[in-house]
């Protein structure tokens, strides 16, 4: 069986507070993005001589590095998750084919673990209903709930309080760039003093875009900025070529911005992930 992970970005990313558990209060909104992954799962052949319940190969599409030990992949830690509660589980074998850039805050890895939920669910029959699957999801880490459902939703708590929201985007076009980066989730928590804005990101996006460059705020931009003034440039240069809004997606470091129409990104961009996508 076949399924298709998908991206998110971020519209506007606010860090409220600072849990006891060490983790922090968000308040976002989380948009599906239409640049995908590929995940197939087959039943692993019996007489296999694996030494674990679920092999994994990951293939990076267009010079892609992975560094990833397959067994610390979300895809394997869902099995896992699953097979604790059915013991019934056959052993599989996964293959990832990934397009999705990594470290870029767009949820590539997130939705690789739901997909692997969903997939397991449909392929064996386990009967779990969506919320259970919501569930699951939120033990595999904080943005996985939100790939069960795939509509635009307002995120509180750590990113695992969803609320779907009709947000009608359709005929713009979405022109994402991850330059080649990285950005440490960890740093970029640690460098945020947490505050709850003056308006919430939830009534900003229900606005026209064409206000939004003054008012939603992703609060890791100031500190990753900072430290990577060459994604910063990459959010300018979007403007430059005519966003109506832009902005980095999570804690970076993808950078995305909204066109009126469809727009070249590769000469502008040389040796970077671009995509650019109609919303639907």
């Amino acid at each position: 069986m076949i399924r298709f992970p998908i991206a998110k970005i971020n519209l506007g990313l606010n860090v409220v507070e600072r849990r006891p558990d060490g983790y922090h209060n968000l308040e976002t909104v989380f948009l599906p993005v239409r640049i995908i992954d590929e995940l197939e799962v087959t039943p692993m052949d019996e007489t296999a001589h694996s030494t674990v319940d679920c092999t994994l190969i990951v293939r990076p599409i267009g010079g892609m590095k992975i560094d990833c030990d397959a067994q610390q992949n979300l895809v394997v830690k869902a099995y896992n998750l699953l097979k604790h509660d059915f013991q019934e589980l056959p052993r599989v074998c996964a293959t990832l084919h990934k397009r999705i850039p990594t470290q870029a805050g767009m949820g590539g890895g997130s939705s690789d673990g739901a997909c692997m939920l969903s997939l397991l669910n449909s392929l064996f029959s386990l009967g779990l209903s969506q919320q259970q699957l919501i569930d699951y999801a939120a033990r595999l880490g904080a943005d996985c709930p939100f790939f069960i459902i795939n509509r635009p939703a307002y995120a509180e708590g750590i990113g695992e309080k969803l609320h779907p929201i009709n947000l009608d985007l359709k005929d713009w076009y979405l022109a994402v760039v991850r330059p080649n980066i990285p950005v440490s989730t960890k740093e970029a928590f640690s460098l945020i003093t947490p505050q709850k804005p003056t308006k919430n990101c939830r009534d900003i996006v229900m606005q026209p875009i064409e206000t939004w460059r003054d008012e939603l705020v992703n609060d890791f931009e100031q500190s990753v900025f900072a430290l990577h003034p060459e994604i910063a440039a990459v959010k300018q240069r979007l403007y430059d070529m005519g966003a109506t809004y832009a902005a980095m997606s999570g804690s970076g470091s993808a950078v995305f911005g909204f066109f009126k129409e469809p727009i070249e990104l590769n000469a502008e961009f040389e040796n970077m992930f671009v995509s650019v996508v109609k919303i639907e």
